[in-house]
């Protein structure tokens, strides 16, 4: 009995120093065998396949740290990347969706993209306080369309307002604004956010085309 005893306690040696010093992970998970092989029956010695499965179970865990340490990384670098390039498009003129938009003194080009035609279409803004305002758009083929929104024709005053395309049936479809792209930044969870002339900020995947810069003429 007593050699079966010190077989034990050297099999745990021989564990621990086979398992450890991968980890902070890996080192609690040695310690908690270490201690279940110590302190088992002599009579009635842990099953050495018992002991295969668990030492599987420290590989697979390893393995899955790895992979998590790994995909962090590749989303740093996407991140990097995305930045990076949405950065040197600053300047140039882009199509995007919007929900909500800020409107000044200035007119606003304006799209959208209707799956069914629309008798009529029509384009709803809703401002701050809820209150609805409804601009009658004719009656529109499928397609692309174009609207030059101009909030001083239609009496509106300036501030935030929601806005969509609706057709008769009120089904809703999304608003794009046409814009220069002025600044790219990074909020506090990591994401790129993309300011568009002061009407907008938007998310990359909100970028339905990228324009070009303007060409400018010499005086």
């Amino acid at each position: 009995m007593t050699t079966t005893a010190v077989n034990n306690n050297s099999s745990g040696g021989a564990v621990s120093d086979a398992i450890s010093g991968n980890g902070a992970m890996q080192d609690m998970f040695t310690k908690l065998l270490v201690a279940q092989i110590r302190n088992q029956d002599p009579m009635s010695p842990q099953d050495p396949a018992a002991m295969v499965t668990q030492l599987t179970q420290m590989s697979q865990m390893e393995a899955l740290q790895k992979l998590n340490e790994q995909g962090a990384a590749n989303a740093s670098m996407l991140s990097s990347l995305q930045m990076m390039s949405l950065g040197s498009q600053v300047g140039s003129t882009v199509q995007a969706q919007v929900e909500q938009i800020h409107l000044g003194k200035q007119a606003v080009q304006t799209g959208f993209v209707l799956q069914s035609s629309a008798s009529p279409a029509t384009l709803v803004l809703t401002d701050a306080y809820g209150a609805e305002r409804r601009v009658s758009l004719g009656n529109l083929g499928v397609g692309s369309h174009d609207y030059r929104l101009d909030p001083q024709a239609l009496g509106l005053a300036e501030g935030d307002y929601r806005v969509r395309i609706e057709n008769e049936a009120q089904q809703a479809m999304p608003l794009e604004v046409v814009a220069e792209l002025t600044s790219v930044r990074l909020t506090g969870n990591g994401t790129a956010l993309l300011s568009l002339s002061g009407l907008a900020d938007v998310l990359p995947g909100a970028i339905t085309a990228f324009k070009g810069r303007m060409a400018t003429t010499n005086s």
